[in-house]
C-alpha cells in the first residue's frame, strides 16, 4: 500500500508518489470531476479541443490522457487521437476508443513531428520536470502543429478567489475523500503550488519551441488554457 499524501512530495518522489495516486482515484475519477466543477470540465475540454483549430482527420497526442476524456472530445470533433499516460490504472479504467501508450511524457515514445497537434488536461502541474515535457512536445510536433493546455488557476476578483478557495481547498478535499481517497485529494488542490506563474509559465511553452502563445482563463478564472504553434 502506498503511503498517504500528506504533503507534497519531493522532486525525486514526485513520479513514483503521483503514479500510485492515479492509480489508486482512477476507478472515480471521472465521476468526482464531474462532480467537483459542476460539469464545468466538459466544456473546459471541449474549448481546448476547439483552439488547436485544426482540420478533421487530424493526428492529435493527448498527454497524460488519464481515463480519455479529451480523447473522446477530440473524436466527437472528427479528428484521430492518441493517449500516453504513466499510470496505468487510469489507462484501465480508460474509456475511449482509442490506441493508449503507457509512457513518460518527459521521454515521449513517438518519433520527431508525428503529430499534428497535442492537448493536456489539468495535468501540467504534475510532471516533475515541466520544461522537459513542454520540449518534448515541440519536439513530437509538426511545424505548424499546435498545442491546447488546460490545467486549474486562481481567479483575481476578491469574491470569486474566496469562493474558489472555499470549495478548492476545503470542499474538494472533503467530498474527495469521502467518495474516493483522502490523500489523494488534499493533493490535488495543494499541487497547485507547482505551477509557476503565468508569465513564467508561458516562458517555459515558448522556450521549449512554441511560438505565437496565448492564454486565457476559464470557469470565472478556475481553470487556464494556454495555446501555440510550432512555427519551425
Amino acid at each position: 500500500m502506498s503511503p498517504p499524501v500528506t504533503d507534497l512530495p519531493e522532486l525525486a518522489d514526485k513520479p513514483r508518489v503521483v503514479e500510485a495516486m492515479f492509480d489508486r482515484i482512477a476507478p472515480r475519477y471521472d465521476a468526482l470531476n464531474r462532480l467537483l466543477t459542476f460539469r464545468m470540465d466538459v466544456s473546459w475540454r471541449r474549448e481546448a479541443v476547439l483552439a488547436l483549430t485544426l482540420p478533421s482527420g487530424s493526428r492529435v497526442l493527448d498527454l497524460a490522457c488519464g481515463t480519455g476524456d479529451l480523447c473522446r472530445t477530440l473524436l466527437e470533433q472528427r479528428h484521430r487521437p492518441i493517449g500516453v499516460d504513466f499510470s496505468s490504472g487510469m489507462l484501465r479504467a480508460a474509456r475511449a476508443s482509442v490506441p493508449l501508450v503507457r509512457g513518460d511524457a518527459s521521454t515521449l515514445p513517438f518519433p520527431d513531428r508525428a503529430f499534428d497537434g497535442i492537448t493536456c488536461g489539468f495535468a501540467l502541474r504534475n510532471f516533475a520536470a515541466l520544461g522537459t515535457v513542454l520540449a518534448e512536445c515541440a519536439r513530437v510536433l509538426r511545424s505548424g502543429g499546435r498545442v491546447a493546455l488546460l490545467d486549474v488557476a486562481e481567479p483575481t476578483g476578491p469574491l470569486a478567489r474566496s469562493v474558489h478557495a472555499l470549495w478548492f481547498r476545503r470542499v474538494v478535499p472533503l467530498v474527495g475523500g469521502i467518495v474516493s481517497d483522502r490523500a489523494a485529494y488534499r493533493y490535488l488542490p495543494a499541487s497547485t503550488a507547482y505551477l509557476p506563474p503565468v508569465p513564467e509559465l508561458l516562458d517555459l511553452v515558448v522556450d521549449a519551441g512554441i511560438d505565437d502563445v496565448s492564454h486565457r482563463t476559464l470557469g470565472f478564472g478556475a481553470a487556464q488554457l494556454i495555446t501555440g504553434t510550432r512555427a519551425r
